[in-house]
């Protein structure tokens, strides 16, 4: 198994990668500041590093300079919501091999992950197609298809789709939905969770035989089928 040291201070977004990640078959390490991060590196083996630029210790690129200091292999990828090419260049010449910006879609971190890990010759998870029923999603190339059709998404209904097919015959809230694929608190005065899943149903469902999202009053809505 691929092992991940991720480092992250805010928690809802450490919480939000490591979950991801480990449901994409890696195995995932955290720490919330740099002194913690350069004894857990010191003490465990990693394939890739992931560093946020702001920690409340360091400066996540100082972290990296020094991480390089005796490493000079591990492949590093810094996050943060920096967008300044002067940011991005200070990250590279300190160490790191990629630089993503805050906010971004899973799938993208996920394919910058294989890269480089792909780049150091290491053996990368494959199970990266979901299915249920006659739907798949493969989450690499970010294609959807049901019984073989090819079905264009939206960069939000995918989320939201790849949403239900990492939790497929469980019921999701509009909370959790929000929290998920928006990641904002959700506002029970406002039906956007209810307009996008529509949209949702109507692309994967119309002229397909068998319903696939169900709602469950008063809860949420579930991926399971009519069987």
């Amino acid at each position: 198994m691929v092992n991940i040291c991720l480092v992250e201070d805010e928690q809802k977004v450490s919480a939000f990668i490591c979950k991801g990640l480990e449901e994409n078959g890696y195995k995932v390490h955290t720490a919330k500041d740099g002194a913690s991060a350069k004894s857990l590196i010191q003490a465990a083996n990693f394939e890739l590093l992931i560093l946020d630029v702001m920690l409340p210790d360091i400066n996540g690129i100082e972290l990296c300079r020094q991480i390089r200091l005796n490493n000079t292999k591990t492949p590093i990828m810094m996050l943060t919501a920096l967008d300044q090419i002067q940011n991005k260049v200070s990250g590279l010449k300190a160490g790191a091999d990629d630089y993503l910006v805050k906010p971004f879609h899973f799938s993208e971190l996920l394919a910058r992950i294989e890269a480089l890990l792909r780049r150091q010759n290491i053996i990368v998870p494959e199970d990266h197609t979901l299915t249920f029923d006659d739907l798949k999603l493969d989450t690499w190339s970010n294609i959807a298809e049901r019984a073989g059709k090819q079905i264009v998404l939206t960069a939000k209904e995918y989320t939201l789709l790849e949403l239900f097919m990492r939790h497929p015959n469980k019921v999701l809230s509009r909370e959790y939905i929000a929290e998920q694929v928006w990641k904002i608190d959700f506002d029970t005065g406002t039906n956007f969770i209810d307009v996008y899943v529509n949209y949702l149903r109507n692309k994967i469902e119309k002229g397909f035989k068998g319903k696939l999202i169900h709602t469950v009053i008063g809860m949420g809505y579930i991926l399971k089928t009519d069987k």
